[in-house]
């Protein structure tokens, strides 16, 4: 009978805490609404939720998130605030804030890429190059990794690009009866992956002929989760448990294959074996002199470059076959261009890629329109004045060069797929264009993806006639990097031999 009295003394301690609970979190997004209620913006859905309604909303809709900001960029200016329950995020459209903040290792990346370091509790890429934000660390890593994308070591890798290129025009022959519906982005996800596992780790993943191989799946999964990821109550949602047990059970299959694989590589280097000249070799040996770098050093950075690797080149070469398709008078163009300097030659030389110009163009014109990472984030260390408008330290800014670039404001007629664009002659806008970011934190791997980019789009360019399957929306997916909706679906024929 005591103990009984004693519940109506719990419920009233539970019910107070809990009420304390909510004044705390009321009080606490009130806060963060005076602190930043001066930045323009459009009207939150709600007060604790924010604008995170509205960006569910366009996500259910598979729709970008950045395409209701051309119209509030328009409305509100060039400073924008968006409230996600307790987070604020100011998004910049700014040539000018661009420069300031990108091109200076003073402004770090904020607490956005915490997101991607872990996911439901489960680490992904950690403190990869891409994610850390300690500039210390971050700055040794790259200095131990910056030799292994030397010139000299990337046109070795021309035989790698070659090789699996090659594997994709052979797979692609069985089904190129101009009947038979290809999913380009499918098969492009399979050779980036099939590059990069050779080039970066010495792994044969054959994924291109492979249908059972369990890493596009464990990437989708991925990329799956940093979707999920930005709406912070999915984690109390009991419909996407499922999902989030696939999402973790992925990223440790990936860290474990990592660590599997650089233990192994370790082990070979002390015993005197003979070792790849890859990626993994090169940091590891400019690790060992630096010294300092631990086993989740470089698991982290495994994730990175199998992530990034494969999924941003696929979806820009998808992505390019989609305009190419789309735009016959281009299509005409850069072929004879490959024909010109490629010809009837089956491995493409490091030095014709400097000569395919035009193909350039197109892949530079794709990143335009469709940047797979569609913008990059930083704090801002003390307080701003960007555009006229007062940014309190502390701040999460954002820098969108996807807005930017289909904004008139930079580029004429800016959703016109137009690759004399890139032309060295014609004006460029300055710090609108940043598809790999720019300054000290640019993306160590550029000069490798569009090397890599060059050879397969010459290759189908130089092998197959194509056109788009009808019925596609052309809409644009976006799971942390941006990809097409409908994987680019094709007919492929072989083209007249060149003499």
């Amino acid at each position: 009978m005591e103990a009984l009295g004693l519940i109506p003394g719990v419920v009233f301690v539970l019910l107070l805490l809990t009420l304390i609970g909510f004044l705390l979190c009321f009080g606490y997004v009130f806060y963060m609404h005076l602190k930043f209620d001066h930045v323009p913006g459009p009207p939150r859905d709600s007060f604790f939720l924010g604008h995170l309604p509205t960006l569910m909303k366009l996500a259910k809709k598979n729709m970008v998130i950045y395409d209701p900001f051309l119209e509030w960029v328009d409305k509100y200016g060039p400073v924008i605030r968006l409230n996600l329950v307790h987070k604020v995020l100011i998004f910049v459209i700014s040539p000018d804030a661009v420069k300031e903040f990108l091109m200076s290792p003073k402004y770090t990346k904020d607490d956005f890429y915490d997101r991607i370091h872990s996911m439901f509790g489960t680490r992904f890429m950690g403190n990869g190059l891409v994610t850390d934000r300690n500039h210390e660390h971050w700055y040794k890593q790259r200095r131990i990794m910056d030799p292994s994308f030397s010139k000299s070591n990337l046109m070795q890798s021309m035989t790698t690009f070659n090789d699996k290129a090659e594997d994709l025009m052979e797979k692609l022959r069985e089904k190129a009866d101009w009947k038979s519906h290809i999913v380009m982005h499918k098969m492009m996800s399979r050779v980036t992956l099939d590059v990069i596992a050779k080039v970066a780790y010495g792994m044969e993943l054959d994924a291109v002929h492979d249908d059972q191989t369990p890493f596009p799946q464990a990437i989708s999964m991925a990329m799956r989760g940093m979707v999920e990821a930005r709406n912070p109550l999915s984690v109390f949602n009991p419909f996407k448990q499922d999902v989030i047990r696939e999402v973790k059970k992925s990223l440790n299959f990936l860290r474990d294959t990592g660590k599997e694989r650089i233990e192994q590589r370790i082990k070979a280097i002390q015993d005197g074996d003979d070792i790849p000249k890859d990626i993994l070799t090169q940091i590891l040996k400019a690790a060992e002199l630096e010294g300092g770098c631990t086993m989740e050093d470089f698991v982290d950075n495994f994730v990175t470059f199998f992530i990034a690797g494969q999924e941003t080149t696929a979806n820009q070469l998808s992505f390019a076959v989609q305009e190419l398709a789309r735009h016959p008078e281009i299509l005409v163009r850069v072929q004879a261009e490959v024909d010109e300097v490629i010809g009837s030659k089956r491995d493409i030389d490091y030095e014709d890629l400097g000569r395919l110009k035009y193909l350039s163009q197109v892949l530079k014109e794709t990143l335009r329109l469709y940047p797979t990472a569609p913008g990059t984030t930083r704090t801002t260390e003390e307080e701003s004045i960007i555009e006229g408008v007062r940014i309190p330290a502390g701040s999460n800014v954002m820098f969108c060069t996807y807005i930017m670039c289909r904004m008139e404001k930079y580029y004429a007629d800016p959703l016109v797929f137009n690759p004399d664009r890139f032309h060295p002659d014609a004006p460029k806008p300055a710090y609108v264009y940043f598809p790999f970011s720019l300054g000290p934190r640019t993306c160590i791997g550029q000069v490798f993806a569009q090397m890599e980019a060059k050879v397969v789009m010459a290759k189908l360019l130089q092998r197959y006639e194509f056109e788009l399957v009808e019925g596609q929306s052309f809409k644009i997916l976006d799971t942390g990097t941006l990809r097409p909706l409908d994987g680019v679906i094709c007919r492929l024929r072989p083209r007249a031999s060149k003499k």
